[in-house]
């Protein structure tokens, strides 16, 4: 018998040797929400040549739910039978009915799963598979081995502050960790270059997780996530900061190739630096990366480049509107200029994309010269709370009307957010700039630097660690040839399904019947 499963934890679902139809069934990213009266059709097939003396159903729910019936081949397995724990906040519930082998046929099944008529509440469906009971697992392990490969994971996060009781919006985590087991991590830790640090938790269905972060300053929150998306590796890595690395296991001093891993790590801060991992298995493993990295093509010492263009928006702590003199022309090239009628002023600038400014210029205006910024700082941020000065100027002067003036930073890191802060002028009420430019050292064609190399441990469940170092892979962001998209719902995986073309045909003839009555 096929592994048979429906998991309706993704949209589209994911689905083996079944098609299914549904009716009064509301599709919900992470399940499929049934209301009274409702029910899904799997429809599935057995082998001829496999006997089965009694087999396994098993439906998971997600949260409160109400009763449910499931039938196959029209005869009764279970009526309003309640799902045992299952409360408004708690995890998914798995319930295991038996089967007959009797009611199996040879060929073409039906499994129904219903919400009886009049039954208050939603039924909502995670998961439905089916096995023969002395190979139970034979589904699940199906089922966790395709989930597996939805490997590039994103969640919408918050963070809250001890001793507070509201939830910050927090930028989106994105991860891909695929060292070859095909698990993916129950628990991850990580720290960037810029010493925060941040440790969670995965719920089994990686729905959601929970754990905690420390920022740079220090300053220490509580962090929780809710699934986004999730996509089969290379999809959702697209601009996102991946390291492939080639991999060895050191055993007492001798070391043996252990394939590739694939690393990805982004919260919207400072690039990582050190990774910690325990996946499905049990398999524990942390690596550290060597910092920076050989740029594909040699670079030019001291040469810059204008990034400016990378800025998606800029605000000011005040500008002229009525006179149109705002922040936004401070990104253009034409002689217009931005005018705050205070004496200290700060702009801040957002990039689509960290980058490590190495130097800026700053052009003064048309007239006034006593509105010239004479004292500032130049500060760096990952999430617009926390700031870091990466340059600072005090008794500075501008000789003449449109001149651009640069300035070096000493120490560049990556940051998304930039804010100049002009502290003191040369003795006006009222602050002008005609322009500001950021540069950032001329980057190869190939891309944002990769690590260079790793080094680190890993130990299996129950096993003893060992040595774990890796070496970038030449050309290690390219994507791999014949990467295939999910399947949708309803269509079913005809790979994994159909033994032949007379299977696949009787599998696309089903699908459109239920589309055609849909």
């Amino acid at each position: 018998m096929e592994p048979v499963f429906a998991d309706f934890s993704t949209d589209p679902a994911q689905l083996s040797n079944a098609v299914v139809a549904h009716h009064r069934c509301g599709i919900a990213p992470s399940h499929l929400a049934l209301g009274a009266g409702g029910h899904i059709r799997l429809d599935f097939t057995v082998d001829e040549r496999e006997e089965i003396a009694e087999a396994v159903v098993a439906v998971t729910v997600l949260g409160a739910s109400a009763p449910m019936d499931v039938l196959l081949n029209g005869k009764s397995l279970a009526e309003q039978l309640a799902i045992p724990g299952a409360g408004a906040h708690s995890d998914p519930q798995v319930t295991v009915v038996g089967v007959p082998g009797e009611l199996l046929r040879t060929g073409d099944n039906l499994l129904e799963v219903r919400n009886p008529e009049g039954a208050e509440g939603l039924l909502r469906l995670r998961a439905v598979t089916v096995a023969p009971a002395h190979d139970r697992d034979r589904s699940e392990r199906a089922m966790a081995a395709r989930s597996a490969r939805r490997s590039v994971v994103a969640f919408g996060t918050e963070v809250r502050a001890a001793g507070s009781t509201g939830w910050q919006t927090a930028p989106r985590l994105l991860f891909h960790i695929d060292g070859g087991e095909r698990a993916l991590p129950a628990h991850l830790s990580w720290r960037g270059t810029d010493g925060a640090e941040a440790a969670i938790g995965l719920r089994a269905d990686l729905s959601g997780f929970l754990g905690h972060r420390r920022t740079a300053d220090g300053a220490v929150t509580e962090y929780r996530g809710t699934l986004a998306d999730r996509w089969a590796y290379p999809e959702g890595t697209a601009g996102a900061p991946l390291h492939r690395f080639s991999t060895e296991d050191g055993i007492d001093g001798t070391w043996t190739p252990s394939g590739e891993l694939r690393l990805l790590l982004d919260d919207g801060g400072a690039p990582v630096e050190r990774v910690t991992w325990t996946d499905r298995r049990g398999t524990t493993a942390s690596v550290v990366l060597s910092p920076g990295g050989a740029p594909a093509v040699q670079e030019t010492a001291g040469e810059l480049r204008d990034i400016t263009r990378a800025v998606t928006g800029v605000e000011a702590s005040d500008e002229f509107e009525m006179a149109g003199e705002v922040a936004e022309n401070l990104l253009g090239k034409s002689r217009s200029k931005w005018l705050a009628n205070d004496d200290t002023a700060e702009l801040e600038f957002t990039f689509d994309h960290p980058v490590a400014v190495a130097g800026y210029r700053l052009t003064s205006a048309n007239d006034a010269p006593d509105r010239d910024p004479e004292d500032w700082l130049l500060q760096g941020s990952h999430d617009g709370g926390h700031w870091t000065t990466v340059d600072s100027r005090t008794g500075e002067r501008f000789r003449q009307r449109h001149e651009t003036k640069e300035y070096s930073v000493a120490s560049p890191a990556p940051y998304a957010r930039y804010r100049l802060s002009i502290t003191e002028n040369q003795g006006s009420d009222q602050i002008q700039l005609s322009r500001v430019q950021f540069l950032a050292c001329a980057a190869p064609a190939a891309g944002p630097a990769r690590a260079a190399d790793f080094t680190g441990y890993r130990a299996p469940r129950g096993g003893a660690p060992v040595g774990y170092r890796g070496t970038t892979v030449p050309g290690g962001q390219e994507e791999p040839e014949g990467a295939q998209a999910p399947a949708k719902l309803l269509a079913g995986d005809l790979g994994d399904t159909a033994r032949g073309l007379d299977d696949a045909a009787r599998l696309i003839g089903k699908l459109a019947e239920y589309l055609k009555h849909s």
